[in-house]
């Protein structure tokens, strides 16, 4: 496990993160491991050990997977994860679970292929990413101790009172999809998490992603939205539209966005960009 690198979130896992490190150095022995006190902190230790490692493991959830990965972008570097999120879309998506032994088998194993990331005005994302109604339901949900229960609490909350956003598309072939909408989704996998399919379709090695426009529809049509979301069935009606790119650029009449689920302020225009076969992941 010399070529391993552990990078543990404290704040994941309802901050208990010590059974996994108490499991981690009885199966390992003495592994490289981080405790991250910071996204620079985490940024310092991939720098330190870059050369001397193949593997770097994320424990946490999406936001801790995407601060790893960012180091790994265009590398021979393979990303592998242990998941401990609130909810773990993007682990879901690349069939790791909360098994340590395992993982610690696809580690020896070594086999890895690459899939593709984008960038959100040069901010990268790995999995889903968005504006409008749930890069508010970030913001507050944040503010609460996280949890599937709390996430459900806040996006009732939010959604009687949020008024719909206004998105401008600059390309003349996207210019009918103006308009105002309840929230707008960036799909470079299927889930948000806790297998909420937003984008039933989409594929992370395709060199696409899936913009996911979503008008606000009456509290009548609430239920079968996310009956349809939860079972992979959403698709293209008078509330959902589905954009697959390689590349736009719009502007939206809010800065609230969330990058695989962490808050982010982000100022119009808005550029996307896929960056293909740009992430080793351990398979």
């Amino acid at each position: 496990m010399e070529k391993v690198a552990f990078i543990i979130n404290p704040f994941s896992a309802k901050k208990n993160y010590q059974p996994f490190l108490n499991e981690l150095k009885n199966k390992v022995g003495n592994p490289l491991y981080y405790v991250s006190e910071s996204i620079p902190g985490t940024d310092e230790f991939i720098k330190t050990h870059f050369d001397e490692v193949d593997i770097f493991v994320a424990i946490g959830g999406d936001g801790t997977i995407s601060t790893v990965a960012k180091n790994l972008i265009s590398t021979d570097k393979i990303l592998a994860i242990f998941p401990a999120g609130s909810g773990n879309g993007f682990s879901n998506e690349t069939r790791f679970s909360k098994n340590l032994d395992e993982l610690l088998e696809k580690i020896k194993a070594k086999q890895s292929r690459k899939i593709d990331t984008f960038t959100v005005n040069d901010r990268l994302s790995i999995n889903v990413s968005g504006t409008g109604f749930d890069g508010k339901v970030v913001k507050e949900f944040e503010k609460t101790s996280r949890g599937f229960k709390n996430y459900i609490k806040v996006s009732l909350k939010t959604f009687f009172n949020y008024r719909p956003i206004k998105v401008t598309f600059f390309d003349e072939e996207y210019k009918q999809y103006n308009g105002r909408y309840l929230m707008l989704n960036v799909a470079n996998t299927r889930q948000f998490g806790n297998n909420a399919y937003i984008a039933p379709k989409a594929s992370k090695s395709d060199g696409l992603v899936d913009m996911v426009l979503v008008k606000k529809f009456p509290l009548t049509y609430s239920a079968l939205f996310a009956f349809r979301m939860f079972t992979k069935r959403l698709k293209d009606d008078e509330y959902v539209t589905y954009l697959p790119v390689s590349e736009i650029s719009f502007k939206v009449n809010t800065k609230n966005w969330h990058l695989d689920g962490e808050f982010n302020k982000i100022e119009s225009p808005v550029h996307v960009k896929v960056q293909p076969a740009s992430l080793n992941i351990l398979v």
